[in-house]
């Protein structure tokens, strides 16, 4: 277990936070999607209330190195600002650091907050540059690392600073080490697993790594026609990994010697085109006609998975059913989201595009964990050490 701030005295010491600010913006720069801001409300809070000085950072987008003012950080101050009632000082520094933020972090009184330009404006944050990381520590007296989305990167910001000052784990840290280990070490059975998204290759540490662990697999998505292909069904136009398919049928085979449940779909929504403009119907999964793709599970398999979900005491998601963009496809995803918001179950996603549908969809209030980190998650649940999280002092 690693310490956090509740195991530390923060009063009138300049704390400084690495959060996850990585939000999506549209066109007109509004923040469409504020999640990653307010789930770590509860440390700012409780630094605040417990007289830290309080100064926050994060990475936005991918500048590459240069400081771009398409990737400020601005509008995440000005709406945390909003959130907090108090100002969030801000000022945007090519450099990040400079003389006047160093003056200003010293001049910070107990509560006060102020947020750093976007970290990887400096080259150095990525490569883990000792220079940059003792830039950063030495604005502080506390490090604290609430940003699990980064936790499987070696930045300066992550894992070069925690050597340099004491590093303890934020409030969203902590929640999400708890959901994603803790629970999962020791789940409410029957567990189900329901795994998506478009790419065998991105998921099948994963699915090896669950099939030790759960009672249910579920496949769907892209990657689930390639399982189907290892399976000797006709999957027509389908995505399909031709290189993974022997390496499917191990899998499903792994399963079957474990006991475990793997479903498959059995039946798609499928198109000729992938577009959301063209007639869709629905065939059966192992007989998609030739000149056709799957892009959803269709309705016998919503309800194959809803019964194994609605039967289920644990449950943990990772990567959407189909093409959940689209309006014509999205009736999969949404259906297992419903299903877990239905359930009874401890119910678990592991960020990216599956945290995206729940709050497309309405019912994320609705769900007991929704993981702020899609890659961080990923890797955890694989069984993988994440230095942002390792970095950090252990309790003794």
């Amino acid at each position: 277990m690693k310490k956090t701030i509740r195991d530390i005295d923060v009063k009138g010491k300049r704390t400084i936070v690495r959060c996850d600010f990585n939000i999506p913006l549209n066109d007109k720069g509004e923040i469409t999607d504020e999640t990653r801001i307010s789930s770590t409300l509860d440390t700012i809070s409780y630094l605040r209330n417990h007289g830290a000085k309080i100064i926050l950072m994060s990475h936005f987008g991918r500048p590459e190195g240069v400081p771009n003012a398409k990737y400020s950080l601005r509008p995440v101050a000005e709406r945390l600002s909003q959130m907090l009632g108090q100002e969030v000082l801000f000022r945007s520094v090519p450099e990040v650091i400079d003389d006047g933020i160093r003056q200003a972090a010293l001049d910070l009184r107990e509560g006060d907050v102020m947020l750093l330009e976007n970290v990887r404006f400096r080259a150095g944050e990525t490569v883990n540059d000792p220079v940059f990381s003792k830039e950063l520590a030495d604005l502080a007296d506390i490090f604290v690392n609430d940003a699990f989305g980064t936790a499987h990167r070696s930045h300066s910001s992550t894992t070069g600073i925690a050597g340099m000052l004491p590093a303890v784990s934020g409030l969203l840290m902590e929640s999400e080490m708890n959901y994603l280990i803790t629970t999962l070490k020791n789940p409410k059975r029957p567990f189900t697993a329901v795994l998506g998204g478009a790419k065998v290759s991105d998921k099948i540490m994963l699915i090896d790594s669950m099939i030790d662990k759960v009672d249910t697999l579920i496949i769907g998505g892209g990657m689930a026609y390639t399982f189907l292909k290892a399976l000797d069904c006709e999957i027509g136009k389908s995505l399909l990994d031709t290189e993974r398919v022997a390496l499917a049928e191990k899998m499903i085979k792994k399963a079957v010697l474990r006991g475990v449940r793997i479903l498959l779909p059995v039946d798609t929504v499928v198109a000729k085109e992938f577009s959301n403009d063209v007639p869709c119907s629905i065939a059966d999964a192992d007989k998609i006609p030739s000149d056709s793709m799957g892009l959803d599970i269709g309705p016998k398999t919503i309800e194959l998975f809803r019964k194994a979900l609605l039967n289920s005491g644990t449950i943990l998601w990772n990567g959407p059913m189909g093409v959940f963009e689209m309006s014509n496809f999205a009736n999969g995803t949404k259906a297992v989201a419903q299903a877990m918001a239905d359930s009874s179950a401890i119910t678990i996603i592991g960020g990216g595009d599956s945290a995206a549908a729940v709050n497309q969809f309405g019912l994320a209030d609705q769900i007991s964990h929704i993981s702020t980190g899609g890659g961080a998650s990923l890797e955890l649940l694989e069984g993988k050490v994440l230095p942002g999280v390792a970095a950090l002092e252990d309790k003794i």
